[in-house]
């Protein structure tokens, strides 16, 4: 499963609340300041996703929307997985960039600076800027409410969150 800094897993997803088991996992493993690229078609789940890992993480799922015009979102949670502290998920959306050269505009830069979380969707657009460091996570629709998603977890902080969703 392991190649050099890398680790890979391939998950069946039945439904949504299986996603929603999935979301507790995911987050019970997450390294400080995770960085996840959501990778998937539009209606795989992506904002489905960070909604469920938002509600693991004490935060309104109904707040989590999608960041398509906004492009990105911010949401803190007072109460967080470990221990009381503060979570803060930032959400982007970089379908309507065009390339790195738009993300400047965005207030990216600040926008991550302490976040607990970030997800990023479309991240193809922003390929350049992304960290070395991430999980890049691919959902594949298998019907209309089955998924299976696969994560790369990259360097050796997020391949290590990676091998132990595996091993669960």
């Amino acid at each position: 499963m392991r190649v050099g800094d890398d680790a890979t897993v391939t998950l069946p997803i039945a439904d949504e609340v299986a996603l929603g088991d999935f979301a507790r996992r995911l987050m019970a493993v997450l390294p400080p300041a995770a960085f996840i690229a959501l990778y998937g078609d539009l209606g795989a789940g992506k904002t489905t996703l960070v909604k469920c890992a938002a509600a693991v993480v004490g935060i309104d799922p109904t707040e989590v929307v999608s960041p398509t015009f906004g492009l990105i979102h911010h949401h803190t949670a007072g109460q967080g997985i470990d221990s009381g502290a503060t979570t803060r998920i930032v959400h982007a959306d970089m379908y309507r960039l065009s390339g790195i050269d738009d993300l400047a505009e965005t207030g990216w830069d600040d926008a991550v600076v302490g976040a607990s979380h970030v997800f990023v969707e479309w991240p193809e657009r922003i390929a350049d800027a992304l960290p070395a460091d991430r999980i890049d996570l691919a959902i594949a629709i298998d019907s209309p409410t089955a998924r299976t998603l696969t994560l790369i977890g990259r360097g050796p902080r997020h391949a290590e969150a990676v091998a132990a969703l595996a091993n669960q």
